[in-house]
């Protein structure tokens, strides 16, 4: 594997998620398969839990880590062609980027959207150099669209928990202060329907994601019919994606934060949240706190599915 940026680059997915699993059966199998090798992790945003679970599933294969957040670490990088760098960006990415390569044998980006500018949050022009210009496999730590990581976690999470077969997985939509990307809502809908789930997406109208993750998937802008029936319910917030009000939030809606009124709608489902999450916003202490709560398991699994991904492009290099 070279790159890693959606679920199509992981293949199989009941093969990846069998891997997965015995790999947390025995996470120091493969030490002798990272030994001498070295992945650089690049960080244009702050993290706690990618940055943690990825430089331990490294360490466990063996890898030496690198570390770089660029806003910090390194020079203002310019990421246009064509401009006159007379500002404060004193490298630009065409440069930094093979030079990195040169450091390391893999590389790990994270990098926002900027939902200032859809066609380029979109269009992935940070991550997509890297892949061009680095030399090296790719994958990424969360991206302007997408956040695979977190969802090859999440479905390793609820290949653990569920209890039929084909579970019903509602994505629901809940208020928060900030604007924030759609990238873990994208990317978690196109890995559940992907597993073959029956996917539910929620949100009050305006709330539409991009067709291309949530083809395949049931839109329902009742939340509480949603939710009847769920066995699992993911619970995030995410800004509007439609042109005319990409990057703007269009309701804080307190009647759609999740609660213990809400969870007995469903079938006695298991909640789950990518972290950080904003209490009494998205979800009540009662409901996060509670037995059916899996935030910690599917944050514990994010070790997994990143040492997962790492095994795969070592086998390849």
């Amino acid at each position: 594997m070279n790159k890693f940026t959606n679920v199509s680059d992981i293949g199989d997915l009941r093969q990846a998620v069998a891997e997965a699993l015995e790999i947390k059966r025995n996470r120091f199998a493969h030490t002798e398969l990272g030994r001498n090798r070295t992945l650089l992790m690049i960080f244009f945003n702050s993290s706690l839990r990618t940055r943690l679970s990825t430089q331990k599933a490294a360490m466990n294969l063996g890898m030496n880590v690198m570390v770089l957040d660029v806003n910090q670490g390194a020079w203002k990088l310019e990421t246009e062609r064509g401009v006159v760098m007379d500002g404060d960006k004193a490298e630009h990415l065409l440069e930094a980027i093979p030079v990195m390569g040169s450091y390391c044998d893999i590389i790990g980006v994270r990098s926002f959207a900027s939902l200032k500018d859809k066609a380029e949050d979109y269009s992935e022009k940070v991550l997509e150099q890297f892949i061009r210009y680095s030399g090296r496999p790719v994958f990424s730590m969360e991206a302007a669209t997408g956040h695979p990581l977190q969802s090859f976690a999440d479905l390793i999470t609820i290949e653990e928990h569920k209890r039929t077969e084909r579970p019903k997985v509602v994505l629901t939509w809940a208020p928060h202060p900030k604007a924030l990307p759609q990238a873990v809502p994208n990317s978690f809908v196109e890995w559940m329907v992907a597993a073959g789930y029956d996917v539910t997406v929620t949100h009050p109208k305006g709330y539409e994601l991009d067709e291309r993750f949530t083809r395949g998937a049931k839109i329902d802008y009742d939340q509480n019919h949603a939710l009847e029936g769920a066995d699992f319910v993911y619970a995030k917030n995410w800004s509007a994606f439609a042109d005319l009000d990409y990057g703007r939030i269009l309701s804080t809606d307190r009647s759609w934060t999740i609660d213990s009124a809400k969870m007995k709608l469903t079938n006695d489902a298991f909640f789950m949240h990518c972290l950080p999450v904003r209490r009494n916003m998205i979800v009540t202490d009662e409901v996060i706190e509670s037995p059916s709560s899996l935030v910690i398991p599917e944050a514990a699994n994010r070790e997994i599915s990143a040492q997962t991904v790492i095994k795969r492009m070592l086998e390849a290099l």
